[in-house]
């Protein structure tokens, strides 16, 4: 093996690369691109639900309850009903996502110490948006029945009871439990995936396209040389954009890290080595750039988005789906950000992953190296 022919290849590709406004655009644009769109786009907390009020009491009571609701940023109070006619149709025509309905004699009751109802009416097209939209409205509706209870013993001469069952909650990680730190890790594995793979399965691919591989089989070049040439100058690129969307993620999203940069660079060289092989693969197989280029593509950016737990959690899908999860290198990447980010997992943490990931990139560059022939046919 010669490193004046690696060399040689390298400074090829770089030129290639240099020359190609496309290819530039994929290196620069698209991570910034989809970090910027996945990370303000996706955003799975909910904040101002719209709703709808229809207050059938008409009580200091009643008002004191819905101010509750106005109070957070759970809800936006976007229209006051007078009839139940009118509350239908507004959530019919998507102007309200809830509406509270309060009873008449909502004070009497509560004053009496009987229970009160408080009724929720949601629309559940969204069915995400109405779990959390019922979470929140009941947390608000049990602190307003606390306090009313605490209020109704004070005025009967009862000493306050404190309830049986106390409920503290102490978040670790993500203390504000804001999605985008949940999210902007995994769009990091996305851009690496994505950009790295349909990179480099254009490499073989352009040299049959332009007719250069006649050229490139003629000369002494060996077929190692050939693809260490071609894969380094695509895995310095990998690993810019890494520093790239790693600083964007810690410096404009305010996204965590608590964990080590040499650690988060090691996993993220090995993630790259292993997407850079699957496309480097496709592109032997492919022959033509928009059919290798198709394939580094669908074979990336779906199973990051949807099987690596990104977005979906993995232990939530069916088995057969979690065992397919076993052989997607997004998957293991993936927890090794959100570790190192969020955590800061020490690496013997992480070994399993970390082997995981080095037994997939073994095999995908065993492939890669055994698919290619230097030679015509």
């Amino acid at each position: 093996m010669s490193a004046r022919r690696i060399w040689a290849m390298m400074r090829k590709e770089l030129i290639q690369v240099w020359r190609d406004p496309f290819s530039l655009l994929v290196i620069i644009g698209m991570p910034l691109l989809q970090l910027i769109i996945y990370g303000y786009g996706v955003n799975l907390d909910i904040r101002h639900v719209p709703l709808c009020v229809y207050d059938r009491d008409g009580t200091q009571d009643s008002q004191d309850l819905l101010k509750h609701f106005q109070a957070t940023d759970y809800f936006r109070i976007v229209h006051v009903a007078d009839n139940y006619r009118d509350v239908v149709s507004n959530i019919d025509h998507g102007v309200c996502t809830v509406a509270v309905v309060v009873p008449p004699q909502f004070a009497e009751t509560i004053h009496s110490s009987d229970q009160a109802s408080v009724q929720a009416l949601l629309d559940a097209s969204d069915s995400n948006t109405a779990n959390i939209g019922t979470a929140y409205a009941q947390s608000i509706v049990q602190a307003y029945s606390a306090s009313v209870q605490i209020d109704w013993q004070r005025r009967n001469g009862l000493p306050p009871r404190a309830p049986n069952i106390s409920f503290q909650p102490r978040t670790w990680f993500n203390e504000d439990l804001e999605s985008m730190a949940n999210i902007v890790p995994g769009v990091v594995a996305m851009v690496m995936a994505v950009v790295g793979a349909f990179l480099t399965s254009l490499t073989i691919a352009r040299e049959w396209e332009r007719g250069t591989m006649e050229q490139l089989i003629a000369t002494p070049v060996r077929k190692l040389e050939i693809e260490i040439g071609k894969l380094v100058p695509y895995f310095v690129i990998g690993m810019i954009d890494t520093a790239l969307c790693t600083a964007v993620a810690v410096w404009w999203f305010n996204v965590p890290f608590r964990g080590s940069w040499w650690v988060l660079f090691v996993c993220s060289a090995l993630f790259l080595i292993t997407v850079l092989a699957l496309g480097y693969f496709f592109s032997v197989i492919g022959k033509t750039q928009l059919g290798a280029s198709q394939m580094g593509l669908l074979s990336t950016l779906l199973p990051t988005f949807l099987l690596s737990g990104f977005i979906f959690p993995i232990d939530q899908m069916p088995p057969a789906v979690q065992w397919l999860t076993r052989i997607m290198p997004a998957r293991y990447y993936v927890s090794i950000l959100r570790s190192v980010f969020l955590k800061g997992t020490p690496v013997r943490l992480m070994l399993g992953d970390v082997i995981s990931l080095a037994i997939i990139a073994a095999i995908l560059i065993t492939l890669a190296t055994r698919a290619f022939k230097k030679r015509l046919g």
